[in-house]
């Protein structure tokens, strides 16, 4: 008996080392599981489906090549989707950091009491705490053309008339531009505002010493400190606004004609309005191209700040 474990041993302790191995890869797979069925399945499927016609509705689709890519490059609307696309997402990050680092530089002074500025902080998050249907119904409302909003511009004579903010091609993508700044701008001042408080106050005093003011000081120490957040910042919300469909599907659905369409809202229109799934495969496939590249720029600052 003896013998026989005394032979079982070598045996078990050539298995120590792949055990101590895979266990930590045993604990990550019911993630890298969920990773593969939820997003590399997924993603291969639309790549798959943008070479393709007749997708889906067809259960033999026919190989086209390239045709779907030329068709999508050729309309118009996508040209359109495409243009306000850029509109929305540079002024919607630009307006995120400034309003972001305004109000973090404002709530970082010690000019108001410990109080007042809890009370402000909580004001100034509150637009995060929405989600964006109730954010869009909230809008609705208030830029109805008897909405709030008229009704403040005709109290200090801006202006008389009802705009109907949100069915004018004039006003439509600049209103849900706005609407979009203001659910976002708390991301970037939580954010911002955490890196303003990790400063060290010797760089200030230090500055202040060698003769330096405060713009000096904002341009020659905040920004250079704050710039590895301001980076990530910048490329994840770049990444999230490319994809925002909730706030402009409910208050315009990509209208009035097409003046708010957006990736977002004409690749779900192609493939659930007008049921060609495979040139919605191709644009999605044209935004995952883009946002792989702001990716690996992302990557590439975070391992050079490294």
């Amino acid at each position: 008996m003896r013998d026989a474990v005394a032979q079982r041993q070598p045996r078990f302790a050539r298995l120590g080392p792949v055990l101590k191995h895979g266990t930590p890869y045993a604990y990550l797979s019911p993630t890298l599981l969920l990773i593969i069925l939820l997003l590399v399945v997924p993603i291969f499927l639309v790549i798959k489906y943008s070479f393709y016609d007749n997708v889906i509705i067809n259960k033999n689709p026919v190989w086209v090549g390239l045709e779907n890519f030329r068709i999508i490059l050729r309309d118009s609307r996508f040209h359109t989707a495409v243009r306000n696309t850029l509109i929305f997402v540079s002024v919607s990050v630009v307006g995120h950091l400034v309003l972001g680092l305004s109000f973090a530089l404002l709530l970082n002074n010690r000019v108001f009491s410990a109080r007042t500025t809890g009370i402000f902080r909580v004001v100034y998050v509150l637009p995060w705490m929405f989600t964006g249907a109730v954010i869009a119904i909230l809008w609705q409302m208030m830029l109805n053309p008897n909405g709030i909003v008229n009704y403040l511009l005709s109290v200090t004579g801006l202006s008389d008339a009802k705009i109907a903010w949100l069915s004018s091609r004039k006003y439509a993508l600049g209103a849900v531009t706005f609407m979009n700044i203001w659910a976002g701008y708390p991301f970037f001042m939580v954010s911002i505002l955490a890196g303003l408080q990790g400063i060290s106050e010797d760089l200030y005093e230090a500055a202040a010493i060698d003769g330096a003011n405060a713009v000096q000081q904002f341009f020659r120490i905040t920004i250079p400190q704050l710039k590895p957040i301001l980076i990530s910042l910048l490329t994840l919300d770049f990444v999230w606004t490319i994809f925002q469909f909730d706030l402009i599907w409910i208050t315009t659905g990509g209208g009035p004609l097409y003046a708010t369409e957006t990736l977002s809202t004409y690749i779900y229109k192609q493939a659930f309005s007008r049921f060609q799934y495979s040139q919605a495969s191709v644009a999605a496939v044209l935004v995952l191209i883009a946002c792989t590249v702001i990716a690996i720029f992302y990557a590439r600052q975070q391992v050079a700040r490294d």
